[in-house]
């Protein structure tokens, strides 16, 4: 992959990754009886596993492991998966059910990372897990909230341990959406319709909504504030432009529409961010 490639990849992974949600289903702590087993099953919510001690075997897909304590094992959505018992020590382990979607998609759906992490700390995992249990187990608004801060906190450090790459099945689908997000970023000072972006890669604007929404959980136009907003903040804090200039740069009709728009989106007004930054 070249560098531009690279880059577009990267980029679109930041998208996604920004609009995650999070919904725990379960979260436990589970010494494994001797009987532990099940073969060619499919789930629809994602599991990890970190085992504490024990032995065992697992297959994800058409690759088999044999988790050791210490290692965190995340088994994907909609994967074939086996697992079993070898020996009269069975795991103890946390394990937990859920799902992490970006719109309608899993997004290890679309993200090719490893099934199984040695976790260096081991102490801090072992506490992040105990919390999620316990948290998962309290019945309080509050707790719903935390128990996806812990998951997305888990989910981090394994990101932090290898880089993700988009699936091979799903290189088309992201070329789609570099030409759109690069048609937005070079035309992001000019009036941008609905109709010109779906343009961008053939598809009916009704459907193309649907398409971007389900793989970018939010909807273009949503997307296009985003970068506008996100342009203008770079040109406050980077510039001495004025905020007509920044306007103009970044597709608004006026200074006042713009000035409007960055205090509903951003809380402060463009005179207010450029001061406080």
């Amino acid at each position: 992959m070249n560098m531009k490639n690279e880059a577009s990849e990267y980029e679109a992974i930041q998208q996604m990754l920004l609009n995650v949600g999070v919904q725990i289903y379960e979260a436990e702590k589970t010494q494994c009886w001797l009987d532990w087993k099940e073969f060619d099953y499919t789930l629809s919510y994602n599991k990890l596993y970190f085992i504490l001690d024990g032995e065992g075997w697992l297959k994800i897909g058409d690759v088999e492991w044999y988790p050791t304590p210490g290692q965190l094992i995340l088994m994907p959505a909609r994967t074939k998966q086996s697992y079993s018992v070898i020996s009269n020590r069975p795991y103890l382990k946390y394990w937990s059910h859920f799902s992490a979607t970006v719109g309608d998609t899993d997004v290890f759906a679309w993200l090719d990372v490893p099934c199984c992490y040695t976790i260096a700390d081991t102490d801090a995992m072992t506490k992040l897990f105990q919390e999620l249990v316990d948290t998962h187990h309290t019945n309080s608004l509050a707790a719903r909230l935390r128990e996806k801060s812990i998951m997305l906190d888990i989910l981090s450090r394994i990101l932090d341990d290898s880089e993700p790459q988009i699936h091979s099945d799903k290189k088309e689908d992201m070329g789609r959406l570099h030409i759109v997000q690069q048609y937005i970023k070079d035309h992001l000072h000019e009036e941008i319709t609905l109709e010109q972006l779906a343009g961008t890669v053939h598809l009916h604007p009704n459907y193309f909504i649907k398409y971007f929404k389900r793989h970018f959980g939010i909807t273009p136009q949503k997307y296009l504030s985003f970068k506008r907003m996100e342009r203008a903040k770079l040109l406050l804090r980077t510039t001495q432009s004025s905020i007509k200039e920044i306007a103009d740069a970044t597709g608004f009709e006026s200074a006042n529409y713009f000035s409007k728009t960055f205090r509903k989106e951003v809380g402060y007004s463009p005179s207010e961010y450029r001061n406080n930054i």
